[in-house]
């Protein structure tokens, strides 16, 4: 296997455990990244057994695995006006997009706040380093901005989440025990 599909494998494996992209997903996923050179069809045939095996994995996982408390964690926060959206984008700058995005679609009014994590935040997660949270008033008021850290923080303790904060604007709330365990998205 050359440099670049190793690549390419890799990738598969990261999608795979990140556990938000279906099959045709991951193969349209590969066709974006996969150098000319590469054997597209031998790569993408790695891709049915890892996310069998990995669907064999789950079945020995917690009911609720820390992904599903999170998300039940962003539930409870866009119930109260914090735009929170899981694996914006892929960088920091993809996530305020997204953020922007999904405000804009939101009635009027709805959110004052919000909180996201991307992709790369994802490939720490898988790696074991925990998952950290970005976060903020939409209007990038100061005073606010640390009091939705402090209802994003709060709302993540009493989820029983170990929660790293400052207590400032300028640091991301960290989940440093976070478990990655996301069951595999289906078609």
């Amino acid at each position: 296997m050359t440099d670049d599909e190793q690549y390419v494998a890799d990738s598969i494996d990261k999608w795979i455990r990140a556990g938000f992209y279906a099959q045709d997903d991951i193969e349209r996923m590969v066709d974006d990244i996969i150098e000319e050179d590469a054997d597209a069809g031998e790569l993408k045939s790695l891709i049915g057994p890892k996310l069998r095996a990995k669907l064999r994995e789950e079945r020995a996982w917690p009911a609720i695995t820390d992904c599903g408390r999170l998300d039940q964690v962003f539930y409870v926060l866009h119930e109260q006006g914090i735009c929170a959206l899981a694996n914006a984008g892929y960088t920091m700058s993809d996530g305020y997009s997204e953020v922007a995005e999904a405000v804009a679609q939101a009635p009027d009014g709805h959110y004052h706040a919000y909180c996201f994590y991307h992709g790369q935040d994802v490939e720490r997660a898988i790696e074991g380093h925990g998952v950290m949270l970005a976060f903020g008033d939409l209007a990038d008021h100061g005073e606010r901005s640390v009091a939705a850290g402090q209802a994003i923080a709060g709302a993540l303790r009493q989820a029983g989440f170990l929660v790293e904060w400052d207590g400032s604007i300028d640091t991301r709330i960290n989940l440093p025990l976070f478990d990655w365990k996301r069951r595999a998205a289906t078609a």
